[in-house]
Order: structure tokens, then C-alpha cells, then sequence
């Protein structure tokens, strides 16, 4: 008898007795919307739209995220800016990304291709991406895979990443507002600053599990 079939024969046995009628048993699946009390706060105090945003922006900086904020107009040129700031020679290009965001730039643009791998990922410079929406409480970009999104590996591998948040239609206050938005089924990536992560002496580490920086656009 291999492990696996020694775990879920327990399992078998510890739920021979549980009724599927039992809210905890087999069956509560069926139940689970009547099973799980729904009774939580949906955001956490009353903000306005504005008040929102700035709650955005802050959250977002506490994480060490750069912030930047423009009119629809002037996108172009502040991508442009940041990739000249960060010197960088590629970057890489949703499929479904607007071609107007980067009409002021002349860095070379890789596409987002199927067989590119972790290596041939790792040699670009930036990735810009749009997002799905983004969380005002807990300073959180979600990306859902979309066209102007991309694949979850493109913005995990880079070292830049660029995102575009579109104010205030993107923007909820909590979590919760967020899921109504949000398909389970897609690949969802939640982005809560860059990547970063402590030894065991607390030295803080950026990168390791994805972009060492990410930069943040809020337009509107």
C-alpha cells in the first residue's frame, strides 16, 4: 500500500459516520453559501472616491512600491520616462496592451510568447501590464491574466514591472469588493509591493520570488 492510498483510506474511515446532511460532512458543499456566515464588514470605514485612491497610493508605498500618478494623456510619456530611468533596452508587451501606451518610447518590444522560458525571460529589462483591479486597504494589484496582462510567468521573472492602474474604475476599498470583480477560474496573481522576503536574522531580501521593483501608474 503506497502512502497516498494509507492517507486517504483514513480519511475514508474518519468520515464513514459523518451524515451527508452534517454541514461539516461530505456533503456541505452542497450548503456551503448557508454554511458560511457572510456577516463580515465589506470595507472598513466610508471613504470617497478620492479618499480611496490616496488610500491606494499610500498602502502601495508602504510596500515599497514607486507610485506615480498622470492624465490619460500624458501615459505615454511617463513609460517613457520610467524606462529611461531604468535604462532598460527591452521590455516586454502583453499581446492585448494598448500600442499608444508605448508610442513614445523606442525600446526594443519583446513579445509574449508561449515558449519563451524562465532564461530567455530573465534577459528582459521591463514588462508594462495593465491590471484587473486593484485593493485600496491592502495596497494589492491583481492581475487576471487578461490580454493586456499577459501570462503569470511575465510578470515574475523580469526584474521591472511596470502596471497600469486605471483611476478610478479599478480601484475597490477591500478584498471582498475586489472577488465580486474577479473570475475564480482565471490565473489570478495578487501583488502586494515587489517581491521580497527575510532570513532567519530578519535581513530583508528583494526579488527572489518576483520583480525586485515594481512601479505603479495611476492614471486618471
Amino acid at each position: 500500500m503506497s502512502s497516498r492510498e494509507r492517507i486517504l483510506g483514513r480519511v475514508r474511515r474518519a468520515l464513514a459516520d459523518v451524515s451527508q446532511d452534517d454541514p461539516e460532512g461530505p456533503g456541505r458543499d452542497l450548503r456551503y453559501g448557508e454554511a458560511v456566515a457572510r456577516d463580515y464588514l465589506r470595507e472598513h470605514g466610508a471613504r470617497s472616491t478620492e479618499e480611496t485612491v490616496e488610500l491606494l497610493a499610500e498602502n502601495l508605498a508602504d510596500y515599497r512600491a514607486l507610485v506615480h500618478r498622470c492624465g490619460e494623456g500624458a501615459l505615454p510619456s511617463v513609460l517613457a520616462r520610467l524606462l529611461a530611468e531604468r535604462k532598460s533596452a527591452t521590455v516586454l508587451v502583453p499581446p492585448g496592451l494598448d500600442e499608444a501606451w508605448l508610442a513614445e518610447t523606442d525600446v526594443a518590444r519583446v513579445a509574449d510568447r508561449a515558449e519563451s522560458g524562465a532564461r530567455e525571460l530573465d534577459r528582459v529589462n521591463s514588462v508594462v501590464t495593465a491590471c484587473a483591479v486593484a485593493v485600496a486597504e491592502t495596497g494589492t494589484i491583481v492581475l487576471d491574466g487578461g490580454p493586456d496582462q499577459g501570462r503569470r510567468r511575465i510578470t515574475l521573472v523580469p526584474d521591472h514591472h511596470i502596471c497600469v492602474v486605471r483611476v478610478p474604475g479599478q480601484v475597490v476599498s477591500s478584498v471582498p469588493q475586489a472577488l465580486e470583480r474577479l473570475d475564480p477560474a482565471r490565473p489570478l496573481t495578487w501583488i502586494s509591493g515587489p517581491s521580497a522576503t527575510s532570513d532567519i536574522e530578519l535581513d530583508r531580501v528583494e526579488g527572489v520570488h518576483g520583480p525586485r521593483t515594481l512601479e505603479v501608474i495611476l492614471v486618471g
